[in-house]
């Protein structure tokens, strides 16, 4: 979850460690084969309908459901390589839907964003949203059926947990035996107690936020509940933090903020972790927490974790999980792996000097990479920044580099084919060999990036740029790929066809050659200096393993660079076990090209005739 106050309104950064720079990250590269996760939001991937009318109702506007992602549409996904796929917006979120019929309660637009509801408001961590069942009474069993159609397709499931905020009207209808839910025998009489879930305002009620000039909710449409007021006494505080009983607009108002035993001060109501369980083996972390008493509602989210990890999904996004403590992070993924040895958890960190903290002492698996490479990479794509900066945050975080993720696009970032982004989807080409191949780290792709989905319509809350987590909304380009369920792209235009073609060889080629899981070395600063005509719209790379050697190119700009002789030092050459001669180059992706490394006095030369947003991986022949 992410919006332009995200970093603004922390009440404290709830991390009791100091800094971490020397320790082993909780999971190693494996041998053959890079992770790669398709995130999709099943309400909008399966639907069919093209009405797209801002604020549209789901009667109107279409509505995807889990029985649309079929064995053809999972066949259609697997085929980019897919390791992982990333269900969002499958726990029960607010939503304006009238779900009355089977005893949810309806949710107020005032506190809503959108007509359908963020997934990152969750008001029910013990169920399935009732929009994406074809029986709301039958949901979970339909998220079951979901989870083994995706495994026989040889794929595993993760799904978000929102540990930092849950919808104001949270309240689970289904809590296990035995299990308290979150807010259940809370103190509100008081703003802070270490084991409420929430932190609240005695003596003062809720106020909805005041709305900007261009606002309402639902657009302005009557509604029973759309009047200006929400029943909540005491006031809460504010997912993002603020302590207003009436939040900003601006504010993630629609959401309430969850207590982890961190006082109003900042200061923790919890053990510290010790500085050395940085360097200590995961089952440590479980065992220091056996016998220790912790906030209530790190149970709580214990409870969550393996209520879904019992039902089969194999791993986790954590939304913006550095506003939650990091002792919290060793407490539940120590527990995961102590039971889930192979669930992947994955989490939303914006603060690259916080990376090594999450990895080391929060247990997780990966981090998203994109205060940093990503951003510099959007800028390369614009025209306006410079591949310089993505060696040296390659070379910066080379210690984690296998442990952050990269991406492209997912729900919060903008699509590449918008005009806000790059305006051409062909410019993510060069772009997605860096951010696929550079690294051993998991890659992302998001639904509708392989065939060039623009987001080109304002969708009601949802604004052009960004594909809508908020409204009733067809995705057209997706769609095109869809045709009316077959999943074959069999409406896609010729140029969307190709680009998915791409996607495709790149993906299933990163996901399973031996080098991309090897070393890396850069040959992009050496090239710079001493090679003419390469300048920092150009990136070039090794990858290598003890049985594969690649040479990686990538032109950022959309004009062909004629008569580049691309050089692989001494030092390299070395690397790579080569000696002086002539080795030929096989073209990985396409086929289509022909060349050779030459070798001599111990240093390379590549001829080469790069095409415009050229995306090169060739291949030693040794």
């Amino acid at each position: 979850m992410m919006t332009t106050t995200r970093l603004t309104l922390f009440f404290t950064l709830a991390i009791a460690a100091g800094p971490v720079t020397a320790a082993a990250p909780a999971e190693e590269p494996s041998a053959v084969g890079k992770v790669v996760i398709y995130q999709l939001l099943p309400r909008l991937f399966g639907n069919t309908e093209t009405t797209n009318r801002p604020w549209g109702r789901a009667e109107e506007n279409g509505v995807g459901r889990m029985s649309d992602i079929s064995d053809q549409a999972l066949r259609g996904i697997a085929e980019l390589g897919v390791t992982h796929v990333w269900y969002t917006g499958i726990p029960h979120h607010a939503v304006i839907a009238d779900y009355t019929d089977y005893g949810i309660s309806l949710d107020d637009p005032d506190v809503v964003k959108g007509r359908a509801g963020s997934p990152y408001a969750i008001r029910d961590y013990f169920n399935v949203h009732p929009d994406l069942a074809d029986h709301p009474a039958r949901r979970l069993d339909e998220f079951r059926s979901l989870v083994e159609r995706t495994h026989a397709h040889g794929m595993k499931v993760m799904i978000d947990i929102v540990p930092n905020h849950v919808a104001r009207n949270y309240g689970s209808l289904g809590v296990p035996e035995g299990v308290t839910d979150l807010g259940a025998n809370d103190d509100d009489s008081v703003v802070y107690h270490r084991d409420n879930s929430f932190y609240y305002l005695p003596g003062e009620a809720f106020q909805v936020p005041e709305w900007p000039d261009w606002y309402r909710p639902l657009g302005g449409e009557e509604h029973p509940l759309a009047d200006g007021h929400f029943d909540e006494n005491p006031a809460r505080w504010t997912g993002n933090g603020a302590r207003s009983a009436q939040p900003d607009f601006d504010d993630w108002y629609e959401t309430i903020r969850i207590n982890f035993g961190v006082r109003p001060d900042g200061s923790h109501d919890f053990d510290a972790l010790p500085q050395d369980y940085a360097s200590r083996p995961t089952v440590d972390h479980y065992r220091y927490w056996q016998d220790r008493d912790v906030p209530a509602t790190w149970l709580k989210f214990r409870n969550i974790a393996a209520f879904w990890l019992d039902l089969g999904v194999d791993g986790f996004r954590f939304d913006m999980a550095e506003m939650v403590p990091v002792e919290f992070w060793s407490y539940l993924n120590s527990f995961i792996k102590q039971h889930y040895p192979e669930a992947l958890l994955l989490a939303e960190v914006y603060q690259p000097d916080l990376y090594r903290q999450y990895l080391h002492l929060g247990r997780m698996d990966y981090l998203y990479d994109k205060v940093e490479f990503y951003d510099d990479l959007k800028a390369v794509m614009q025209g306006h920044g410079s591949t310089d900066r993505l060696v040296e945050v390659q070379q910066r975080h080379a210690d984690i580099e296998h442990h952050l993720l990269r991406f492209l696009e997912n729900h919060d970032e903008q699509r590449i084919a918008s005009p806000a982004f790059a305006g051409n989807a062909w410019r993510g080409v060069p772009a997605m060999l860096a951010t696929a191949a550079m690294s051993t780290s998991p890659t992302l792709l998001y639904f509708g990036q392989e065939v060039g989905e623009p987001a080109a319509q304002d969708a009601g809350f949802g604004r052009a740029s960004r594909t809508t987590i908020f409204d009733y909304w067809g995705v057209p380009a997706h769609q095109r790929w869809m045709n009316g369920g077959a999943f074959d792209g069999g409406a896609l235009s010729n140029t969307e066809r190709k680009l998915r073609d791409f996607y495709t060889r790149l993906m299933r080629f990163v996901a399973s050659q031996p080098a991309l899981m090897g070393e890396y070395a850069d040959l992009h600063l050496a090239n710079r200096e001493r090679t003419e005509h390469y300048d920092d719209k150009l990136l070039s790379w090794l990858r290598w393993s003890d049985t594969q050697r690649l040479v990686m190119v990538a032109n950022f700009r959309d004009r062909a660079y004629p008569g580049l002789s691309l050089e692989l030092p001494s030092e390299q050459i070395e690397a790579l076990g080569l000696v002086d001669g002539r080795y030929a180059l096989r073209e990985r992706l396409y086929g289509d090209m022909e060349t050779e490394l030459i070798v001599a006095d111990g240093i390379g030369h590549i001829a080469l005739i790069l095409a415009p947003l050229a995306a090169l991986i060739l291949e030693i022949d040794t």
